[in-house]
Parts: C-alpha cells; structure tokens; sequence
C-alpha cells in the first residue's frame, strides 16, 4: 500500500486544514519540498502553460500530463495530487486515466464535470455535463482505483453556470459515488464557501488563486479562516507559475537594458540564484553518493 496516499487521506481527516501548494515542474516540485512541505497540487494549468507553453484550455492530453507528474514522482518525497481534468472522454476513459496517475505513483487524482475542451474554471464560456453523466465517471474513477487509498477529488464547476445549489447537489452525487474530497470551483463569496463547506457529506477543498486584480475568481482567504469555515484542503496552484513567470520577465527586462543596451553583465543577485544553488536544488549530492557508490576507485 502507498504511504503517500495514506498520509493524505490521514491529513484530510484531521481537524487542521491541508495547505497544498502548486507544483508544475521538478523546480517548482523540489523547491515546495525544501520549503518543509509534504503535500502539493499539481496543477494541470501549470503543466499546460509551462510544459507547452498554451493556456488552460484543453490542449494537454492524458499522456503529456501524466508523464510530466511521473518526473515531479520521481524527483521528490511530496504527497502529490493530479490533476485529471475531465478524465478526456467518457466514464470509460475515465478508468484508464485513473488507473495512469495511479500507477505514475500519484496519492489521487482530481477529475471534474466540465464539457471538453475544458478550461480553467475562472475563465468564461465554460459549461458542464449533466448531474448523471459526471456521477456515472466519479464512480468509475472510484471503482478503477486498485487501492481503496488512493484519493478521488471531484470538482464541479457548476457553481458559475448553474449556481451554488446546484454545485452543492452534484458534490454530494459525487460523494456517494466514492469520491473522498470534494472541490466546487470559482465560489466568489466565503459565504458561498462557508455554505458548500457546511452542505457536502466528504471534506471539501478550495482554490485560492490570484488575487484582487483578476476580477470574478475566488476571494483569497487565510488557511486558518478557511479552516474555521469547515475546509479541509485548500490549493495554491498559480503560487510558482506567476512567481516564475514574473522572476522570468524581470530578468529579461534587465537583459535587454543593461546586458543588451548598456553592454553589462547579468550576474545579479536579486534576478537569478547562483550555479551552486542551482545544483544544490536539484539534487547534485545525491548524484555525487550515486556516482560514487558506483565507481570502482575512481
């Protein structure tokens, strides 16, 4: 049995809210785990906008998300979360995809009710499928699990097409359909929060994503308040992307200026770490044991 999954189903039972921030990459993935974190979301928009450089509308398929959260697996200790957008077809893909994050050594995986091609649920235009049709592919991500630890997230995005009622009567299908956590995207009020928080029969998750200048998204809100209101987990999945992205236009706003126009260089200390920590980051010292366990007295 997987510890990983058995420490998150553990985490979400307990009375302290679960704080997962979001990875996209190994940086980002080994960089939340020195900070002292042992659970993180990664994020499929983060994927999407880093790995394939397109934003979250449903161009990411099932093998390039999976293989991306198999190197995060692979290069950490973190209790990781995936994210399975619409499972990319019917209750029937649902299985295999289920069945892929599982075996890339994920501790569950999030699957939501939008219509494909999907896209980032505080964006407008989107739509969902119907109450039966996204209960029927909860289920058969629940019945695909070949660990009964392996957690089913189920996120409704009904909230901002057919209201927070609806939203609410779609969590609790998806709960009695075997989901363990449960997420309704893009409430724009805590007491829309508050109210799902105290309806849903599983633990429920929120999204805290940018802040006041993107309008129409989820007020950010503090863990421990966010806890006090019932929430289980909460996700930070635009943390790093939009940190990297604004420490990558900084730099090459510099670039052009100084190294470019004034003939400078670019050794700065407030825009890039040093070679040393670059190495240090990624795991140089365990490649240096590995190198030399294996070496025949070289």
């Amino acid at each position: 049995m997987s510890s990983k999954a058995i420490t998150l189903k553990e985490r979400l039972a307990a009375p302290e809210i679960t704080i997962m921030p979001g990875v996209h990459d190994g940086f980002s993935a080994r960089i939340v785990e020195l900070a002292g974190f042992e659970v993180a979301w990664i994020s499929g928009a983060g994927i999407s906008e880093s790995h394939l450089g397109w934003a979250d509308r449903g161009v990411m398929g099932l093998q390039e998300n999976v293989s991306a959260c198999r190197d995060m697996v692979n290069c950490t200790n973190l209790t990781l979360l995936g994210d399975g957008d619409t499972g990319y077809g019917n209750a029937m893909n649902v299985h295999f995809t289920v069945r892929a994050f599982e075996q890339a050594g994920l501790a569950g995986v999030m699957l939501e009710d939008q219509t494909w091609p999907k896209r980032c649920g505080h964006m407008a235009g989107k739509d969902v499928i119907s109450r039966e049709e996204a209960r029927d592919k909860i289920a058969a991500a629940a019945d695909a699990r070949r660990r009964e630890d392996f957690v089913i997230k189920a996120r409704t995005d009904a909230a901002g097409v057919l209201g927070v009622d609806e939203a609410i009567v779609r969590l609790n299908l998806f709960a009695e359909a075997g989901a363990d956590l449960l997420f309704a995207d893009a409430l724009l009020t805590p007491e829309d929060i508050a109210k799902v928080a105290s309806s849903v029969s599983k633990p429920l998750s929120v999204n805290m994503g940018f802040g006041i200048r993107a309008r129409g998204t989820t007020p950010l809100i503090g863990p421990k308040d966010l806890e006090a209101m019932g929430v289980a987990a909460v996700i930070y999945p635009r943390l790093l992307t939009s940190a990297a992205l604004r420490g990558m236009k900084n730099a090459m706003d510099v670039f052009k200026e100084d190294v470019i126009g004034r003939n400078a260089t670019p050794d700065r200390e407030d825009l890039m770490i040093s070679f040393e920590e670059l190495n240090e980051i990624t795991g140089i010292a365990e490649l240096d044991a590995l190198e030399a366990r294996f070496s025949s007295g070289r």
